[in-house]
């Protein structure tokens, strides 16, 4: 099978409202769909989505870097989809590996190996978590994901994710009131939710034990980045008891080894924006305990990660850890129908490829220049 079209299609997924972090906020998520037909018929998609807000390359610069890698790269690509779905899927990480070395950052990386999966998976009619290499399929456990905004707002949100069924909650800490937003968020929930914060690298390590201590402590399942290096999480990982989790500290398997040497986290929480697709999560993980969590992607995305999801090693802390990939339900319009991708519990998608139906009629009003 042939490649035979190749689109690029900016679009911008509003936020029922504003996103906020310690690193900034959005009103809206932009990214890129990769769009692939193949000479069978079939079509796959996949999105790339600019992590800006930590420093990433912006929109553009994620398109130009998908438009100069795939037309020479995959219009030249012959995928063979009578192949057992492994080996099929196997296939794919040569031509992952030539478009690493013709300089793709992550997210077009991402995107073209999600893109492959679709097209590929469709075209043998198999599911991605089989091209993957996992034996079978089971539900992911999901956190609720909440902003730092104001502690009432906030709470109101959590209130809303308990009765969904919610019974982790993760909450945006480091841009102010944080103390009044947990004590808010506890308040709400009982002490039968777990709750887990996200700094984004906003603390020293002194400013995070003092910080740790005054969010809750022991009450705390976990920390996600407090601190912005490895040597810094390592330092902090001495003076607590509470779980710390590296995020934008490990982008790579060599920065998971460092982790390792370091004794700089308990786990690592993955997106496959930021390391390059699903191969990379993968191998990432069987260098240390990790889960997935969502970049605040699409459905495709949000499929990708959950078919990854399947293939993850379940190891040592990271064991039993609701995965963060419940990030659907903070959009107010979206590319495709993704109510199988809400809630506590997601489970696979049943089709074929990533198994997301593309609203045509959908990218289309959320298409942006």
């Amino acid at each position: 099978m042939r490649i035979t079209s190749i689109a690029t299609i900016p679009v911008a997924l509003p936020f029922r409202e504003r996103y906020e972090t310690a690193t900034g906020s959005l009103r809206q998520r932009e990214m890129i769909l990769l769009k692939l037909v193949g000479s069978e018929g079939h079509v796959g998609y996949g999105d790339a989505v600019p992590l800006s807000l930590r420093g990433g390359p912006p929109l553009a610069a994620v398109r130009a870097d998908l438009d100069r890698v795939c037309s020479p790269l995959l219009t030249a690509a012959d995928l063979d989809p009578d192949l057992p779905p492994a080996e099929a899927g196997t296939s794919i990480a040569s031509l992952l590996d030539s478009a690493l070395g013709a300089g793709a950052g992550p997210g077009a990386l991402a995107a073209i190996e999600m893109a492959l999966l679709d097209l590929l998976g469709r075209a043998c009619d198999a599911p991605a978590w089989a091209l993957l290499g996992a034996a079978d399929a089971h539900p992911v456990q999901c956190n609720g994901t909440l902003g730092a905004g104001s502690p009432d707002r906030v709470a109101e949100s959590a209130r809303e994710m308990v009765d969904q069924g919610f019974k982790t909650l993760k909450v945006k800490v480091g841009a102010g009131e944080d103390r009044a937003r947990m004590e808010a968020v506890r308040d709400t929930c009982g002490a039968g939710v777990k709750l887990r914060i996200d700094a984004n690298g906003a603390w020293s390590p002194n400013d995070a034990i003092d910080q740790l201590e005054a969010l809750g402590g022991a009450d705390l399942e976990l920390a996600e980045q407090p601190c912005a290096t490895l040597e810094d999480l390592a330092a902090l990982r001495t003076r607590t008891d509470v779980a710390i989790v590296a995020d934008e500290s490990v982008s790579s398997e060599d920065e998971a080894s460092r982790a390792v040497e370091l004794a700089a986290c308990d786990a690592v929480t993955i997106k496959l924006a930021k390391v390059g697709g699903p191969r990379a999560a993968l191998r990432i993980g069987s260098r240390v305990p990790a889960y997935l969590s969502s970049a605040l992607d699409s459905p495709l995305g949000i499929a990708a990660a959950v078919h990854t999801a399947q293939a993850l090693p379940a190891r040592d802390f990271a064991s039993g850890l609701a995965q963060g990939l419940a990030t659907s339900g903070l959009f107010a319009d979206n590319v495709a129908d993704d109510r199988a991708l809400r809630g506590p519990t997601i489970h696979p998608p049943t089709g074929p490829g990533l198994g997301v139906e593309i609203d045509e009629d959908a990218v289309e009003r959320l298409r942006i220049p």
